[in-house]
């Protein structure tokens, strides 16, 4: 009687669990549950049912029908294949160096007080400088970037590598996996970073290059530079506007270093790209690529 009841119920069952992709199997021997087909000596039949609902109902049917010792749960999970990651490309400003430039204050400098705050109102995610200067006249170009070339060079006086940077670079070198500089700071920014901290990135992009991020165009060449394509990089930087939106443009994976917590504030929570990943520290970036990446050599 028990026997007959417990085939009835199987097709109620797998109609309300079909749906659920994750299974456990419940194995159980055949004189507890003979196969409706088959005679005593066939092998113990296997009801597939979803992970969720298999102890529960494992408890259920014990209560029922106490099992031997034989009687065992086995779980499987579906695996899904990690992407391949051959390239990690890095912004430089306030990434692979600790932030030293006041932008406010550049900003500010360049636009003036109203038409920062007109701006800044305009474009939550940031505000790109390099772009409102292309749109003025020749002389009045001239003066912001001479005013631009002065903060960067005072910061450039206190250029400190990023804490963790070195060590992920190590830790990339060992999987033979790429690394490139993307930066809206002049060549001259690049090669010291280079000669002061000895850490070198193959190809580094400065805003000579033109167009410059957010534009994808820099991630792209980096790509073709590497033969890889866009989905096996990683674009790492501070910057929603530039770094995030250059690497998303350009269909790569992108990871924002926010230390400070300053874009889980409500004004970026509309934007239009979003990172693929967060961290708060470049301490962080390997275990994540380990987990979410296949990162063989």
């Amino acid at each position: 009687m028990h026997d007959s009841w417990f085939h009835s119920q199987l097709p109620l069952l797998s109609s309300q669990m079909s749906f659920i992709t994750t299974f456990s199997i419940i194995t159980l021997p055949s004189s507890i549950c003979p196969h409706p087909h088959s005679h005593k000596n066939s092998k113990p039949f296997k009801y597939p049912m979803p992970l969720s609902k298999s102890k529960p109902l494992f408890s259920f049917l014990h209560s029922k029908f106490p099992l031997p010792q034989m009687a065992t749960l086995i779980t499987t999970t579906p695996t899904h294949k990690r992407a391949r990651l051959k390239g990690v490309v890095f912004d430089m400003d306030g990434t692979l160096t600790v932030p030293v430039i006041d932008f406010v204050a550049m900003y500010k400098a360049v636009l003036g007080d109203n038409e920062y705050r007109r701006i800044k109102a305009e474009s939550p995610s940031g505000i790109d400088i390099l772009h409102h200067i292309e749109s003025w006249s020749p002389e009045k170009q001239q003066m912001a970037y001479e005013t631009i070339a002065d903060y960067e060079r005072r910061g450039l006086d206190r250029l400190q590598i990023m804490p963790g940077a070195a060590e992920l670079c190590g830790l990339l070198n060992e999987k033979k996996i790429r690394r490139g500089l993307i930066t809206r700071n002049v060549k001259g920014a690049v090669d010291l970073f280079h000669q002061r901290f000895g850490m070198t990135f193959c190809p580094a992009l400065s805003r000579e290059f033109r167009p410059y991020k957010p534009d994808p165009a820099p991630l792209l060449h980096i790509c073709s530079d590497w033969e890889v394509l866009p989905n096996e990089v990683m674009m790492i930087g501070d910057s929603l506007k530039d770094d995030v939106a250059c690497g998303k443009r350009a269909g790569a994976f992108t990871c924002l270093l926010d230390q400070t917590g300053r874009y889980d504030s409500p004004e970026y929570a509309n934007v239009d790209l979003k990172p693929d990943f967060k961290v708060s520290s470049l301490t962080e970036v390997y275990s994540l690529l380990e987990e979410h990446f296949d990162l063989a050599p």
